[in-house]
């Protein structure tokens, strides 16, 4: 492997699987062995510590099957499809017992049920408790459950199909409520279609705004439009429940409390409301204390509760506007070796960040919600792993190897690692894996990233690699471990 002079990586050559003095590499990933030679004009032996290079293995399958099975057929679309398909198998067999004349009741009851878990699917709690569940198991059972189970961070697709499958139920069950009110044009059928059509307009507006590409390109208008027309929804939803039951209540001759105490649309709401109400009740100020590792990093540090292992938050400066997640890593007291904190790390990735580092005073930031479990918590499944990074991917790392629960070899492609992050960073990476290669992308160039994981996965005969980095980075390391057989995770980017 060659690197030019723009710092690219070159193609694999015959001679670079031969032995390499360390001394004249820098850190490798390779294994040493001792090697017993005389050198010139010198009258004792030298020894000499050696590189021997893993072989990369061949990648299995041929390009198509690679392509739909670890591409396209993602375990997140794979959640998507199968809830999207039991919601399709519901509306047969709605169909088929109606008659072609589904109740509009049944409808509403489905499209409720949705929008239920699809919220349920972003409260902290609720998430914090699937990652636990599926988190549970002994190393002693079979790494082919194991490494399925390690999948739970996919569980974005549940949000996302039952979201759909939400929109779909409501738009059927809104051609229902305007069917009816065409046959009984009362007050109430009224004002049960007007909300019906609202409700509509939003959920499309959402759903369009969540499109992958559109999210990318425009996410703060994503943002906005999420946060804004879910309120307005939600607000219509229980106006336009309460209506409903009302026609209810006339259709069966009965109160409006017995109709919505009997109603699953009731409960499904209230769910849903509470998930809401649980997140946005624990909006917070708290005073940060910025510590500036460089023009392009910074380190905020929160004292107002510590934090485990494992965890990330929600900060904002902006809290009806925008968002941004980070993962915590914990602070410790020096002297009586405590939690007493937490810290998140922020690199200059954008117009925000940017103002973050820039701002080196102790200021106030808005944190919302409970502390959410995310993919490096699933690392606990597997005996031994391999640790990828690249720039401040570094970060939701830290708190992993803190936690120090499995053992790891860690790979941190950087450029200029401590200028950049500060020796306070690289000491605690070196603190948890003393022989990490951290790879100074300025001295070094770009690494072959997918080579040297694999050397470090050879070595440590590691069971899974979890990487931390940008989508491009993330899908090839991802890519190029599970073609190979080696169980590998990376951040969801849509989900």
């Amino acid at each position: 492997m060659t690197i030019n002079e723009k710092g690219q990586v070159g193609a694999f050559r015959q001679e670079d699987l031969a032995p390499v003095p360390m001394a004249s590499v820098g850190p490798s990933t390779g294994t040493t062995t001792p090697s017993i030679h005389s050198g010139k004009g010198l009258d004792e032996k030298q020894i000499e510590r050696v590189t021997e290079r893993a072989i990369l293995p061949d990648q299995l399958g041929n390009e198509l099957s690679r392509q739909i099975r670890h591409k396209y057929a993602s375990s997140y679309r794979k959640v998507f499809g199968a809830i999207f398909t039991v919601n399709c198998a519901v509306f047969v067999a709605l169909m088929v017992i109606a008659k072609g004349n589904p109740n509009s009741r049944d409808v509403g009851s489905a499209a409720s049920a949705n929008l239920m878990v699809s919220i349920l699917f972003r409260q902290e709690e609720f998430v914090n408790l699937c990652y636990e569940i599926f988190t549970c198991v002994p190393h002693s059972w079979p790494l082919s459950i194991r490494k399925r189970l390690a999948k739970v961070f996919h569980y974005g697709g549940c949000h996302s199909g039952a979201g759909t499958g939400a929109v779909v139920w409501y738009v059927l069950y809104t051609v229902l409520a305007t069917k009816e009110w065409i046959d009984e044009p009362v007050q109430d059928q009224l004002v049960n279609m007007s909300t019906s059509w609202i409700l509509v307009s939003m959920f499309v507006i959402i759903l369009t705004a969540a499109h992958p590409d559109l999210r990318r390109k425009f996410h703060d208008y994503f943002e906005a439009f999420h946060r804004f027309a879910g309120w307005t929804a939600l607000c219509t939803f229980w106006i336009h429940n309460i209506f409903s039951a009302r026609v209810t209540a006339r259709q069966w001759d009965t109160s409006l409390g017995y109709v919505l105490v009997n109603s699953p649309n009731f409960w499904f709401i209230c769910v849903s409301t509470s998930c809401t109400l649980a997140s946005w009740s624990r909006l917070r100020h708290q005073v940060v204390y910025p510590e500036k590792l460089s023009d392009h990093a910074t380190r905020l540090h929160f004292k107002y509760r510590g934090m485990a292992p494992f965890y990330g938050l929600k900060i904002s400066d902006k809290p009806l506007t925008e968002w941004h997640a980070f993962a915590t890593i914990p602070d410790i007291d020096p002297e009586s070796g405590k939690i007493n904190g937490f810290s998140i790390v922020v690199s200059n990735a954008g117009d925000w960040t940017k103002k973050q580092i820039m701002k080196p005073n102790e200021r106030k930031l808005w944190v919302r919600g409970a502390p959410l479990h995310g993919l490096l918590y699933t690392s606990k499944l597997f005996r031994r792993i391999v640790v990828v990074a690249t720039g401040s991917g570094i970060g939701p790392c830290l708190s992993l190897l803190f936690a120090d629960i499995t053992p790891r070899r860690v790979f941190w492609s950087t450029r200029e690692p401590n200028g950049t992050y500060g020796p306070g960073v690289v000491a605690e990476v070196r603190r948890a894996d003393p022989n990490a290669v951290i790879w100074n992308t300025h001295e070094r160039g770009y690494p072959d990233i997918v080579r040297e994981v694999y050397q470090l996965v050879h070595e440590s005969d590691a069971e899974a690699v979890f990487i931390i980095s940008n989508p491009k980075v993330t899908e090839k390391v991802v890519y190029g471990m599970t073609t190979r057989g080696i169980p590998a995770y990376g951040a969801i980017f849509d989900s």
